[in-house]
Order: structure tokens, then C-alpha cells, then sequence
């Protein structure tokens, strides 16, 4: 959930971040993270840096009389630097499902590790005036990584472009295009997000989004969500967001974390 996050706790937003020279200022910056939002921040994490971030999310769906929720109770992102300019990536979710008849709990509980994600980011350009920072993001989904009540029928992959704009010294605009393949269908689905973060001061701030997927062959999905985040120091953030479905579909989505960075020990003062 996750790349509006230039400004949500930082007044610098002249970072160097995307820089690929071997001097990389990242460190001394604030962490940027790939939550809580939906939208992927446009820049990888920085040669040996580990960064992990997590949380545990609600969510609810109601049709007619049927009412479906879900408690994701580890979100974990796993995120280290092979090179300035590309990540590897590993998560992980559990979740715990329910569903109520008449505000009747069912006997047919849900839970375990949905498909495990491997991935890597990749920094391609960085922002030059009225041209974004870019990144490329690309993800497997292994079917059999995931606990049997989670395992889907298919593979899933996906890939997104991450986009963001500086607009202010506290205010940025990110957003991502791609597409994703899976689950339980072959068919490709294009997805989207458009967040705009805004920073209040050195250590809070704030963020709107607006995302969803368009399917082949079937109805879009479109979502938004907002939160706040805590700046606790430059290597760690808590953060929490409320939101809901604009089309038919979720409820509520309410969910907690926090990110944590450990910089490569050669480069600690």
C-alpha cells in the first residue's frame, strides 16, 4: 500500500535521491516508503539499504444480506538495495477471513499466507522540470507460496511505471500505469493510481488517492483512500489510512504500520 511519500516528511524536497552517481544523499533524508498508500513511490531504496515495512489492515465487503471481512494482520514489504538504482522486493500478507448471513458468523473461517511477492524496482530517470522521476516495478506471484485457502487458480505478475511531480516545498503529486495477470482469472487487468501528498510539517503528513483496475472483460473497480503519517526519525514512520470503494464493492478499509530503514553500516556516521 505506498510513493507520494516525498513530501509527506520532508521540507527538502530537492533530494538526490534518483542520482546515480556513487555519492548517494538518500541516507541522510528521510525514509520514503511504498506505504500506506496504493501508489508506489518512484524511487528504489539505495545500494545496501534494507527497509522493511508493515502493518495490519480491515476490510469489509456487504451483499445484500451477506457480509464479507478481512483482517490482514502482517503486510510485511522487504525492500534492499542491490545497486543505487535497483531493489529487490519481498512480502508477504496473513489474512483472516469471515463471513456473516444476517449478522450471523459463519462456521467457514479463512486464514493463512496469501502468494508470496518477489519483485524488483528500478530507478529510470529522475525528476528534470515538468519531467517526472520514473521508476519501473515489476511482480511475480508464486501460486504455490500461498496457503491453501489463499491459493489462486494462476500466477499472478504485474508491472507499473511510478510516477511523481515536486509542486511545492511540501507538496507532491505521484502515480502509477501498468497492468497486472491472475488470481483466479487469465485475464489482463489495467490498473492505476493518482495520490497527492502534502506535508504539514517536519514530521506529519498527509495524503488523498484515488486507484482502481479496468478488467478485459468485466466491470472497473475504482477506490479511494487518505491517511496521515508520523515521522518518528529518518529511519522510522507510522502511519494510518481509512478509505472505501467508489464502485460496487468494498466498504471500508481501515489499516496501521509503520516503516523501518537500516543503512549500510559502511555508510553510518
Amino acid at each position: 500500500m505506498k510513493a507520494i511519500k516525498y513530501t509527506l516528511f520532508s521540507l527538502s524536497l530537492s533530494f538526490s535521491f534518483l542520482t546515480f552517481s556513487q555519492e548517494d544523499d538518500r541516507l541522510s533524508q528521510p525514509l520514503v516508503t511504498d506505504r500506506p498508500d496504493a501508489t508506489e513511490a518512484s524511487s528504489t531504496v539505495g545500494k545496501g539499504t534494507l527497509q522493511f515495512e508493515t502493518g495490519g489492515l480491515y476490510e469489509s465487503y456487504e451483499a445484500g444480506n451477506i457480509k464479507s471481512e478481512n483482517y490482514t494482520f502482517n503486510t510485511m514489504l522487504i525492500r534492499y538495495g542491490v545497486l543505487e538504482n535497483l531493489e529487490l522486493r519481498l512480502g508477504w500478507d496473513f489474512v483472516e477471513g469471515t463471513n456473516k448471513i444476517n449478522n450471523n458468523k459463519l462456521d467457514n473461517v479463512t486464514s493463512g499466507l496469501s502468494p508470496l511477492l518477489l519483485g524488483m524496482k528500478i530507478d529510470i530517470a529522475e525528476e528534470n522540470g515538468c519531467m517526472p522521476e520514473i521508476a519501473l516495478i515489476g511482480h511475480v506471484f508464486p501460486v504455490f507460496s500461498a496457503s491453501a485457502d489463499y491459493r489462486p487458480e494462476y500466477t499472478s505478475i504485474d508491472f507499473r511505471l511510478s510516477l511523481s511531480h515536486t509542486l511545492s516545498e511540501k507538496s507532491s503529486l505521484g502515480y502509477n500505469i501498468g497492468a497486472e495477470w491472475g488470481n483466479d482469472s487469465p485475464e489482463a487487468s489495467a490498473i492505476y493510481t493518482l495520490a497527492y501528498g502534502y506535508s504539514i510539517n517536519d514530521k506529519f503528513g498527509m495524503y488523498a488517492e484515488l486507484y482502481g483496475d479496468l478488467p478485459e472483460d468485466n466491470k472497473a473497480n475504482h477506490y479511494w483512500d487518505a491517511g496521515f503519517t508520523y515521522l518518528v526519525s529518518n529511519d522510522l514512520q507510522f502511519d494510518t489510512y481509512l478509505g472505501t470503494s467508489i464502485t460496487e464493492g468494498q466498504d471500508i478499509l481501515f489499516g496501521l504500520g509503520l516503516s523501518y530503514r537500516v543503512k549500510p553500516t559502511n555508510k553510518l556516521k
